[in-house]
């Protein structure tokens, strides 16, 4: 699993290695989303700026602290507000019934930080709350075009149902799909999409 030291060097620089726009499928779908909104792995803020300027209280997570910093510079630049937490998931709590929406974009972890962490997550959501996720699938394995090089860290249909057994699905899918978000994440590109509800 990548570490602090590694994210930190890797957002060390002056561009946004994922760009500043948000992802595409979050954007598709983010009229779904009531607030407050939980953002996993939420890196330098474009996705979290991007639910901000929507009008929703949203809070980032994420394990770098030189990417928190880069998102709350973001989010002034645009003139919103959001909030962060420097945690590691490995080791994250969210409260329950705390969030109107949960965001996981590109939040690869390792199968057992998600097996503590994703049980979490679905209490942590409120009665009819969404989650909205996107990951690289296994099959992304031979592509260059981003993602961490570990299966146990990449996500299929099967994962999903298996580790979010709680959520009633709304969409689920695996797609291959041109991907354009700064340089990390370049090209065409096999994920799994995932939309589902919290049963109230």
């Amino acid at each position: 699993m990548y570490d602090k030291s590694f994210w930190n060097k890797r957002y060390s620089g002056a561009n946004y290695i994922y760009g500043t726009t948000p992802n595409s499928f979050l954007a598709e779908h983010c009229g779904l989303l009531t607030g407050p909104v939980l953002s996993l792995s939420e890196g330098e803020g474009r996705n979290a700026v991007f639910l901000a300027s929507r009008g929703l209280e949203i809070i980032g997570v994420d394990i770098s602290i030189v990417a928190l910093e880069k998102a709350k510079l973001l989010a002034k630049s645009h003139g919103v507000e959001i909030k962060t937490a420097l945690a590691d998931l490995a080791a994250y709590e969210p409260g329950e019934n705390q969030f109107g929406s949960v965001v996981s974009i590109s939040a690869h972890l390792p199968s057992a930080v998600r097996n503590r962490l994703y049980p979490l997550i679905e209490k942590s959501l409120k009665p009819d709350g969404i989650l909205i996720l996107e990951a690289y699938s296994e099959n992304q394995l031979s592509r260059d075009t981003g993602g961490p090089k570990d299966s146990d860290m990449l996500m299929t249909v099967a994962k999903l149902h298996q580790e979010l057994p709680n959520l009633e699905s709304v969409l689920l899918r695996e797609v291959d799909r041109e991907v354009s978000e700064g340089e990390g994440h370049t090209g065409m590109a096999s994920v799994v999409q995932f939309i589902a509800r919290k049963k109230a």
